[in-house]
């Protein structure tokens, strides 16, 4: 038997390309029972992105950073965000690109980010994958300042923390952002604390 893509007639619009791009794609794809659905999505396309915990396993502590996101803001949460490092892979692969955000956003060498997994965030309208790294840091990392880039708009926070205690966070409402909240269960449940 042919193996059938469960996608055909598939037909794209650009509504914007300003900054990210935006699409409209119309499709029919495959049922379970075999028949066709004609189906129409709009897509948000800003690529790839990579995250990282950084961890003091001597001390038990993370590296998080605190921010204040717009988006967040207008859907009532009106706090800055405490999140891992993260931002887009820019061409790079992904590890070069989470030791160059760990050192713009922290201002902190990683000399060994260990991937742990790959996530598709929000697929129902996102195209991004997100790739998560762990890895470990002390004192002697801190190279800089940290807190993004200006020309980008970041203004952003360090925040250490105990793994317990950035763990309780979640439970707290305090640490609401998803890619965050996968990486300190997976650091619980691998235990990288001391």
């Amino acid at each position: 038997m042919a193996d059938e893509s469960p996608i055909r007639n598939l037909r794209e619009t650009v509504l914007s390309d300003e900054k990210y791009l935006l699409r409209r794609l119309e499709f029919e794809q495959r049922r379970r029972d075999g028949g066709w659905q004609p189906l129409r999505r709009e897509l948000y396309d800003h690529g790839n992105a990579a995250a990282i915990l950084p961890y003091d396993p001597a001390r038990g502590t993370v590296l998080l950073v605190r921010q204040i996101r717009f988006v967040t803001y207008l859907n009532g949460y009106p706090h800055p965000l405490l999140e891992v490092c993260a931002g887009m892979l820019d061409q790079d692969d992904p590890k070069t690109a989470i030791i160059r955000e760990a050192e713009e956003e922290m201002g902190y060498r990683i000399s060994n980010p260990r991937h742990v997994f790959d996530a598709f965030m929000s697929p129902g309208c996102f195209s991004e994958r997100l790739s998560f790294f762990v890895a470990t840091y002390s004192a002697e990392d801190h190279i800089g300042r940290g807190g993004g880039l200006a020309d980008e708009g970041e203004d952003i926070e360090v925040v250490e923390l105990t793994l317990d205690e950035a763990v309780a966070m979640i439970g707290e409402g305090r640490i609401v952002d998803a890619k965050t909240m996968l990486l300190l269960q997976w650091a619980k449940l691998h235990g990288i604390s001391a």
